[in-house]
């Protein structure tokens, strides 16, 4: 079920809120539902962004032919300094971003669970809906098609789209509403990684922090602390959440 942050403030000042676990969130608001992909759309537990992380270690052993410890230890300061490893190398080595994209995404979707009740909670969400991903449209493709909800969203919005300039580079998200006309104070978007969620809050947009136990998912604004004042709700699993929600359709 939903629950409200209970620590601190919230981004824009306001005190966050306490509320009982059986609340209903009101959502009554949003006319656009702006979903990250990995580990947001599907479990964490899936394990699948473990095989694009793994890719992105080879890729950078590969590249600078180092061993697998000094490409992960690499990798993990591209991601830490510039936002995806992938800005890193753009960043500081200039790369052809393409080879990279097509190699760190190939990859074995079958571990990916069918989720009807994913399916039911997408299609009771009035207005548009649009991925946000610091990954590629391809990949973003194929993982909607295997888990059978391509059909509920608009746009993705991809690495490429934003310039590649990734969240939670806040150029990225305005680049994001302009785009696709995202009005911040009608829009909401469902995050697993909480520093991800930071600028969409300061710009207005609802947050929804789609919570796993994973080191990542739990860095904060102020990397890597772990700090909550930017989440406005919090889903345990997404498929639940979007079933209890209420939304304009139920006024």
């Amino acid at each position: 079920m939903d629950r409200l942050v209970q620590t601190g403030e919230r981004g824009d000042g306001a005190p966050a809120r306490q509320i009982a676990p059986d609340f209903t969130p009101d959502f009554t608001h949003v006319d656009t539902w702006v979903f990250d992909l990995d580990n947001t759309l599907y479990p964490a537990s899936s394990n699948l962004f473990a095989q694009i992380d793994a890719r992105m270690t080879a890729y950078l052993s590969s590249m600078f032919g180092v061993s697998a410890d000094e490409a992960r230890k690499l990798q993990k300061d591209y991601y830490r300094d510039h936002g995806t490893t992938l800005n890193g190398l753009i960043n500081v080595h200039g790369h052809d971003p393409e080879p990279y994209l097509a190699y760190v995404h190939d990859i074995d979707l079958s571990v990916l669970p069918h989720d009807p009740a994913l399916d039911a909670g997408l299609s009771r969400l009035p207005g548009r809906k649009l991925i946000y991903t610091n990954g590629s449209t391809e990949h973003a493709a194929r993982v909607l098609a295997h888990l059978g909800i391509d059909r509920h969203f608009d746009e993705v919005f991809d690495i490429r789209a934003s310039g590649f300039t990734p969240k939670p580079n806040l150029a990225s998200y305005k680049r994001l509403m302009a785009q696709h006309g995202v009005v911040p104070g009608r829009a909401v978007l469902f995050e697993d990684i909480v520093r991800n969620l930071a600028p969409a809050r300061a710009l207005g947009m609802t947050t929804v922090w789609v919570r796993n136990d994973s080191q990542w998912s739990k860095q904060g604004p102020t990397y890597p602390a772990h700090d909550l004042s930017v989440v406005d709700h919090v889903a345990d699993a997404l498929s639940p959440f979007l079933l209890s929600l209420k939304t304009s359709l139920d006024v």
